[in-house]
């Protein structure tokens, strides 16, 4: 099986952090950005606002 979102990206400090995940069914990007108990998702934009897109391809 595999997994429908990968992480591509991280990078954080005791307590917060930031990661980048690919939906590997539709290339879209997404960032999550948590500290301490609390965070949140959403689509990483480019500079005109459009979400951030990664080829996808149907190999594993």
């Amino acid at each position: 099986m595999t997994k429908r979102f990968v992480k591509v990206y991280s990078q954080g400090v005791v307590g917060s952090g930031a990661d980048i995940y690919v939906d590997r069914e539709t290339g879209v990007n997404y960032l999550f950005v948590w500290s301490g108990g609390g965070g949140g998702l959403t689509p990483l934009l480019d500079r005109e606002g459009k979400p951030v897109i990664t080829a996808v391809s149907d190999e594993e």
